[in-house]
């Protein structure tokens, strides 16, 4: 076994040794890759191929496997929870190019989708490839799954003079906008899966005042976590924003945020919106 090797192996037993005790392993679905030789070499390689792919597919189940966090699966209804595929193509005499993604079962959501060039078609080779590919699709496995998130409809809270008419279908506007801006910027932060909440929500005529019930509400659509929020109106040039964060199995408070006073006409609160959730959410968390 070449050095290399003997060192992975010594990493994958340090991280298997430290594994949280009765943590369940993950399990992870692998296809065996796909070859194709563009080569045009006059020579029939098909044999040597086969086995240096056969050798490739069983180290990289070996790398997995041997992380104490994963389990080799056969597919998704044998539990696994990300999907292993890829292919390699043979261009040149020495060229070769691997493409392998990595797939989040659950949220159907690739968290690795990379191409990769080695040199050479011999054993020595095909092992450094192996190596460097399976660090890649552990550190892959190893990123958090994104959290599922219900975010509700932004609510008004008017302290004004009632609004009626066009206004009101104004407002409902304004407050789609919102709720789309926060839902696309929680989504593209690569922290959070946005779960449909559509029905659910009209069944409540106002979260903001039901003490939490949009936790179980939540729950009941296979959320993680709940997400409400409310504009207040203070004067047609005047607004403040808050949003609420909630555990949906429990229903704690996880995070709040409260913008204080705002200035700006009605088409500013997505833009207000989308700022208060990135600072006291997407970036405060993200901090170490």
């Amino acid at each position: 076994m070449h050095r290399s090797r003997l060192i992975l192996a010594a990493i994958l037993l340090f991280v298997l040794s430290h594994a949280p005790a009765g943590a369940e392993a993950i399990g992870v679905a692998m296809d065996d890759f796909s070859y194709t030789d563009t080569s045009a070499e006059p020579a029939n390689q098909t044999a040597a191929h086969e086995r240096r792919l056969s050798a490739f597919m069983a180290a990289l189940r070996r790398d997995v496997s041997a992380d104490g966090r994963y389990r080799l699966a056969a597919s998704a209804q044998d539990g696994a929870a990300f999907k292993v595929i890829g292919g390699i193509q043979k261009t040149s005499t020495l060229v070769q190019w691997a493409k392998v993604a990595v797939i989040d079962v659950g949220a159907k959501k690739l968290v690795m989708d990379k191409l990769y060039t080695f040199r050479g078609d011999n054993d020595e080779s095909w092992e450094r490839a192996e190596m460097f590919v399976s660090r890649e699709v552990m550190a892959a496995l190893a990123t958090p799954a994104p959290v599922a998130l219900a975010v509700f409809e932004f609510e008004l809270e008017d302290t004004t003079a009632a609004t009626v008419g066009a206004s009101a279908a104004s407002d409902a506007s304004y407050l789609a906008e919102v709720t789309a801006g926060v839902r696309e910027s929680l989504s593209q932060s690569g922290r959070y899966r946005i779960v449909d909440v559509s029905g659910e929500a009209a069944k409540v005529p106002a979260l903001r005042d039901c003490g939490g019930c949009e936790a179980a509400i939540a729950q009941k659509l296979g959320a993680d976590q709940s997400l409400i929020g409310v504009v207040r109106r203070v004067s047609r040039t005047e607004y403040t924003l808050g949003f609420q964060l909630r555990d949906s199995r429990t229903g704690a408070v996880l995070a709040r945020g409260d913008s204080g006073l705002r200035m700006g006409a009605d088409y500013s609160w997505k833009r207000g919106a989308v700022r208060l959730v990135s600072d006291r959410l997407i970036e405060s968390q993200a901090k170490p």
